[in-house]
């Protein structure tokens, strides 16, 4: 039987989840049975022993269950980034280890009498001073407690408090099944606290904070939707509001509660008054201040705490990923208590960008959505080497990475990425060799579309073409819109240029034309028609772009040409320097191709020439100056040969945006 252990009880996940009906009723009874046995064995076995037991279970943890040690790394990674790998590695394996010191401890509970437990357990002065002030000065006082290892000996205060004790009720999640319930209770309370269900306790708690009594809370649990939105080591988690309400209500005293682990069942209980106002947004929020602070300062407290558990797991549904959503948003108000104007970059979304640079283009505008929607991502662009100084220079990430080059050790490089943790990876791409790039990289949300005729097994999660959508007369953006939606994008894609036209261009700025296109000859204007363009306009000054590639293409068009008047660039520019002389151009004429998209992104006003090509799959996206020529009789899909525009169709054009 799988044992989660949980804050002031043991939670069995067979009883909690099982019925108890006629014909489970003796299964769960035969399970208490051997493991009230197996307390008692524990209770009587000696310590060193148990210390080896415990040490030994909790290096299976970590070592034979990668899951949960990669959860273990991740969580510990994401909260210490400054620290270094090996230290992360201790702290987690210790983690695990107190893990089940703490199991073995709330197994043999029930069956320790009390010099023993006044033998594990001592008071701090802090806890002793706590409720000397309670016993002078009365009040509503809140007892919050985090999952720290040991948590299981709060209970026994009483044994190490002299003088009268308070009124001491604890909120707990109470099992299933009755049976189980009653005995997890009887052995908690078995020293004088009280055990307050969640489901019907909640009154007499409010009761015992009227009468100037102790409440204690488990404030660091995942609240999932019903929490409000909060940061804990910059991360966005949903946090319980139920520590606040109450002090607001009561205007309580507020402590923070931990065990400190002096060695093998061997802890002192000390405590620390929350500062602060007893509301119940600075009480929620100060509360996870709190408990950053005392991480950050011990690392022996950091390696108590329960860092297998899922704390910020609500922000990563697969369906709601790109956006923060919750009950209650209190991010504005913890980030000003921080001193902060933005959420930290703290969700790691690693996104692998298509291989054509037209397709790169493409993505920005929902690159900045997915900024706006999920404020605290950061971002990785992992693209083809060449794009890499593109991307850094438009800043729509936090980092880009180059791709490996292919070969031998290609996918070996994303295994090696595992370290990283991110937390999901978005696929533009549709291959499988992109599948399994994130596959290797150990990521638990892999996303990307899927078509109906194209399986994606490496993916974790995808978003469906809609079978009524048909891509033959939508964007490209439009689809990648809906994909990202699925997954729970809320803000528009942002259109907007990532530059504008220096306001000191005027008509002795160049044209710019792109006589060529990588990856199909297809949808190029043929040479004839490019100098027919050129001599219409005798005063006009030329700049000839193209790859190294179009060499000889563009020499073709510029030939016979004052250099001064028609300046050939084919193969001279990278993507950079390319971007730009673009935008020295005040009008751009230009095939289908990845260039076309680079001008449009930047706002350069264009004529764009579209023949076998589908203008409205895969036109220009950014909200800029963009006219769209195609051979007459052509469909709008496109679909008609690009020799086919006449030269005066795009000379008339160009002399209507020239005015």
């Amino acid at each position: 039987m799988r044992i989660c252990f949980n804050h002031m009880s043991v939670t069995f996940h067979g009883f909690s989840r099982r019925k108890s009906n006629a014909k489970s009723r003796l299964p769960v009874r035969v399970s208490l049975f051997f493991l009230k046995i197996l307390g008692w064995l524990v209770a009587r076995t000696p310590e060193p022993l148990l210390g080896a037991l415990a040490a030994a279970l909790g290096e299976a943890i970590f070592f034979l269950l990668p899951r949960r040690r990669r959860l273990v790394l991740s969580n510990l990674d994401h909260a210490f980034p400054q620290k270094s790998p090996a230290w992360h590695r201790a702290i987690g394996r210790e983690s695990c280890r107190r893990l089940i010191e703490t199991g073995l401890l709330s197994l043999a509970t029930p069956f320790l009498d009390a010099a023993r437990y006044r033998k594990i357990i001592t008071a701090s002065p802090a806890l002793v001073a706590a409720y000397e002030l309670h016993r002078t000065a009365p009040a509503a006082t809140l007892i919050c407690s985090p999952h720290l290892a040991y948590w299981e000996a709060q209970t026994a205060q009483p044994l190490v408090v002299s003088g009268s004790f308070p009124e001491f009720g604890i909120i707990f999640r109470p099992l299933d099944n009755p049976a189980a319930n009653a005995f997890v209770k009887q052995s908690r309370e078995r020293f004088g606290l009280k055990l307050l269900s969640r489901k019907e306790g909640f009154a007499e708690a409010l009761k015992i904070l009227r009468r100037s009594g102790f409440v204690g809370v488990l404030f660091d649990q995942n609240a999932g939707m019903q929490g409000a939105l909060t940061t804990l080591f910059g991360r966005v988690c949903s946090t319980t509001e139920l520590p606040g309400l109450m002090a607001e209500k009561f205007d309580a005293r507020v402590y923070g509660i931990f065990p400190r682990r002096l060695g093998f069942w061997r802890v002192e209980i000390s405590v620390e008054l929350i500062p602060g106002p007893r509301t119940s947004e600075a009480v929620t929020i100060n509360l996870n201040r709190w408990l950053e602070t005392l991480l950050l300062s011990d690392d022996n407290l950091c390696a108590s705490w329960l860092w297998a558990h899922d704390r910020w797991r609500n922000q990563d549904i697969p369906e709601k990923r790109f956006r923060l959503e919750a009950k209650r948003n209190l991010l504005a108000a913890d980030l000003g208590a921080r001193a902060l104007d933005k959420l930290p970059h703290r969700t790691r979304i690693f996104i692998r960008l298509p291989n054509w640079l037209g397709d790169v283009v493409m993505t920005v505008p929902l690159l900045r959505a997915l900024r706006t929607s999920r404020p605290d991502a950061e971002i990785t662009l992992l693209a083809k080497n060449q794009f890499l100084p593109l991307l850094e220079s438009w800043a729509v990430a936090d980092r880009v990475q180059a791709l490996p080059h292919r070969g031998a050790g290609y996918f070996f490089h994303f295994w090696k990425m595992r370290p990283e943790f991110p937390d999901v990876w978005l696929l533009f791409t549709h291959s499988i060799r992109g599948d399994l790039e994130a596959w290797l990289g150990g990521c638990r949300q892999r996303f990307g579309l899927e078509r109906r005729d194209k399986s994606r097994p490496f993916l974790s999660h995808v978003c469906r073409v809609p079978d009524d959508f048909d891509e033959r007369v939508h964007h490209q953006l439009e689809l990648w819109e809906i994909f990202l939606r699925h997954f729970g994008l809320t803000a528009p894609p942002d259109r907007t240029p990532l530059s504008t036209l220096h306001p000191q261009l005027a008509a002795s700025q160049p044209i710019g034309l792109i006589c060529g296109s990588e990856n199909n000859p297809e949808k190029r204007w043929p040479v004839a028609h490019w100098r027919t363009l050129i001599a219409a306009f005798p005063s006009e000054r030329f700049i000839v772009f193209g790859t190294a590639a179009d060499a000889t293409l563009t020499a073709n068009v510029a030939d016979g040409f004052e250099p001064a008047r028609v300046e050939n660039l084919s193969g001279r520019t990278d993507l950079v320097a390319f971007a730009d002389r673009l935008r020295t151009c005040r009008l751009l004429v230009t095939n289908d191709t990845g260039g076309m998209h680079l001008a449009n992104a930047l706002g350069v006003p264009l004529i764009a020439l579209f023949g076998p090509t589908n203008p409205q799959r895969t036109g220009p996206v950014f909200v800029a100056p963009v006219k769209i020529l195609q051979p007459p009789d052509c469909p709008p899909t496109g679909g008609a040969a690009l020799a086919d525009l006449a030269p005066d169709i795009v000379i008339a054009s160009l002399r209507a945006l020239l005015v």
